[in-house]
């Protein structure tokens, strides 16, 4: 009896380890505004129809929000987060060769988290992770700053930090 379950979970071990979905890259750092593609890769069978190929793809911060889903082998937008509508873009042909290549444009610091993609088929079911920083875009830079302007206008200089002054530096200076 023993040696029938120590062979069970041997072979549901094999088995289940022929399908794998691995992660291009663990972690991904950008800045807002600009665009990224999350790629992973997973176990394909030549003979096998994409009809039984289901992803789901979501983000996980403090809630859950969906960025991709395939559903028996069709693209399913109408279950995509609204957050995400119009700024993902899905390679197809890359999904043939076992590649889900999705790119995210118009980046938001709200993006920033834990990016899961499960895959099922009838052949296995896996899933990777991968985890994207986005940070905000840096303040805006005006350039050199006289120092002798700076020394005479130093009042003024408050104010613009305060940010009542002019929107740009070079306003007050002779």
């Amino acid at each position: 009896m023993i040696c029938r379950i120590l062979l069970l979970i041997i072979l549901t071990s094999c088995v289940s380890g022929s399908f794998v979905v691995n992660v291009t890259q663990t972690s991904y750092q950008a800045e807002e505004n600009h665009n990224i593609t999350l790629e992973w890769t997973f176990t394909t069978k030549p003979d096998r129809s994409t009809k039984t190929l289901n992803i789901l793809c979501e983000l996980i911060t403090d809630k859950v929000s969906v960025l991709y889903q395939v559903h028996e082998g069709v693209e399913v937008s109408e279950s995509q987060d609204e957050k995400f509508s119009g700024r993902v873009q899905s390679d197809k042909d890359a999904l043939r060769e076992g590649r889900i290549r999705l790119q995210l444009s118009r980046l938001r610091t709200d993006d920033s988290g834990l990016y899961l993609c499960e895959v099922n088929t009838d052949y296995g079911f896996s899933s990777g992770d991968c985890q994207l920083n986005v940070t905000a875009v840096s303040g805006i830079s005006w350039g050199p700053v006289r120092v002798s302007a700076v020394v005479k206008v130093t009042r003024r200089v408050h104010l613009l930090m305060a940010g009542t002054g002019p929107s740009h530096p070079n306003a007050w200076l002779p």
